[in-house]
């Protein structure tokens, strides 16, 4: 259905195909896959009985209008600090903050640019022949006219470049790390860890090669690099869904499970533990866990009310009584 549904945009952004490009079809048939595979792993997500019902709270806390009430700036906080500039990663290193930061921006652009273009909604047009007056129309409706030899025609026309130079430096760090950081390298799997990072910089290395080609080599090697560059998109775009670059979709999710947490910090509803009455976390968060695991018929879902040390505590306690004493 989401596969469908894309295809009919396609069409109807495009008029009626009007304005699609024959030449980018590959990409755009990429794109329906994304759309299938997508839907397909997401559904499959949140069929589990913890995620599902991570999935319900976090919707029911964003379309709450008692906590948009209390907390009416709390939502776009969120969204600009955990979705946009990942606070959260700054906490484990400054460097993967920014290389992360790199190659989302980076894909961020590359996506608000390709997709738009790839499926006939985006056109650029000359009213003078060769230029350098051109008008961006969306959906066959003028937005705005720009000279391609100012600043703002040059942004325009080489914005993947951009994102090109913002992508290589973050993908090759992360590279550079999962290479020599012994944490990383010991439970990294090629296809999940390495793969998608090399996707990442030849997708971008080869889209720079076609501008320099294009410029410097008066188109030289152009369509061997053309197809490179398609391969790899294609690829990359069908291999999304069943990555690790799924986490992409996973992520705005969470931005509803963390204002389920939040609001119930405000409520002053924060659970201490059973045994030494240190906070744990939220007590709606703790009854929610506690409920996931009795889905899931787990028989020990009291556990979730003692925090890890009790925890550690108890099961050495329990192991003493009445695992050690019989060696005696």
């Amino acid at each position: 259905m989401v596969s469908g549904l894309l295809i009919l945009a396609i069409v109807l952004g495009s008029r009626m195909l009007r304005n699609f490009d024959s030449a980018l079809l590959p990409y755009a048939v990429a794109t329906v896959f994304l759309a299938f595979g997508v839907a397909y792993r997401y559904t499959v997500w949140i069929s589990a009985p913890g995620a599902r019902r991570l999935f319900r709270q976090g919707w029911r806390s964003l379309f709450s209008y008692e906590n948009f009430r209390r907390a009416p700036t709390a939502l776009p906080r969120m969204i600009a600090t955990y979705l946009g500039f990942q606070k959260f990663l700054g906490a484990r290193s400054h460097a993967r903050w920014a290389a992360h930061q790199l190659i989302f921006w980076g894909c961020v652009l590359a996506a608000l640019i390709t997709f738009p273009l790839t499926w006939g909604w985006f056109t650029f047009t000359s009213g003078s022949g060769p230029g350098p007056g051109y008008e961006m129309r969306i959906w066959g409706f003028k937005i705005l006219g720009f000279d391609s030899l100012s600043l703002l025609g040059w942004l325009m026309f080489h914005g993947l470049d951009i994102a090109a130079v913002l992508v290589i430096p973050g993908a090759s760090y992360f590279l550079w790390r999962r290479m020599k950081d012994r944490g990383a390298s010991t439970g990294q799997r090629f296809a999940y860890d390495l793969v998608p990072l090399i996707a990442l910089i030849v997708i971008s290395v080869t889209g720079l090669l076609l501008t320099f080609s294009s410029i410097f080599l008066h188109g030289g090697g152009y369509q061997f690099l053309a197809i490179l560059h398609m391969a790899s998109v294609v690829f990359t775009l069908i291999y999304i869904p069943f990555g690790k670059f799924f986490h992409i979709v996973q992520r705005p999710a969470a931005v509803g499970m963390q204002l389920f947490k939040y609001t119930g910090r405000q409520d002053d509803k924060v659970f201490a533990c059973r045994r030494c009455e240190e906070p744990i976390d939220t007590g709606p968060y703790v009854e929610n866990l506690r409920g996931t695991m009795r889905d899931l018929s787990l028989d020990f879902d009291a556990w979730a009310e003692y925090c890890p040390r009790c925890k550690r505590v108890l099961r050495g306690s329990a192991y003493l009584s009445h695992v050690k004493k019989g060696f005696k």
